[in-house]
């Protein structure tokens, strides 16, 4: 006698032998893991390099719309802003010297206040410049915020050769008609 509806204990058996695996092994999931890792890792270094140029890139235009502020201040005062005016005479007639100036000042030279470079620190401004030959110096401490490193940036890069010296193609031009170097 036989029952159909029983369990076949013979099938149960091939069942068992024609399983198929569907599960990846450890070592299968650690190699994706670490490709997956490498990948993040090269978008990461890629995405950090772009905000760094992009950093660099936002103060030097920073630096050069200060640069032209002064040229504009320069015309109206006939003499680029001292040492203590510092750039902050470019939007506000407070920090003038001197007081006589002030109906001269035809500021503000810019339309808002950049007292600051992309890393939070404040402008160095020298005049006269330690250059010679260039009226004042305009720079930025960079991201390490630390003056004479190598992440400095000046509005005189352009000016140097290699060797730190004014190049020959802005000597002529370096002179001022005040004397101002």
């Amino acid at each position: 006698m036989t029952y159909e509806s029983g369990p076949d204990l013979h099938g149960q058996a091939e069942y068992r032998g024609r399983r198929v695996r569907r599960a990846f092994t450890i070592l299968e999931l650690l190699i994706v893991i670490a490709i997956l890792l490498a990948i993040g890792g090269i978008v990461l270094i890629n995405v950090l390099g772009a905000q760094d140029r992009a950093d660099v890139g936002v103060t030097k235009v920073q630096m050069q719309a200060l640069a032209d502020a002064m040229k504009q201040f320069r015309v109206d005062m006939k003499r680029y802003p001292t040492e203590e005016e510092g750039v902050t005479v470019l939007w506000s007639s407070a920090a003038l010297e001197d007081e006589e100036d002030a109906g001269a000042w035809g500021g503000p030279y810019l339309e808002k206040p950049v007292t600051t470079d992309q890393w939070g620190n404040e402008w160095i401004y020298r005049n006269p410049s330690d250059i010679e030959g260039l009226p004042y110096d305009l720079i930025s401490p960079g991201p390490d915020g630390e003056e004479d490193s190598e992440d400095d940036l000046s509005a005189n890069d352009g000016m140097m050769g290699e060797d730190g010296e004014m190049g020959d193609d802005f000597a002529d031009f370096a002179s001022t008609p005040d004397g101002g170097g």
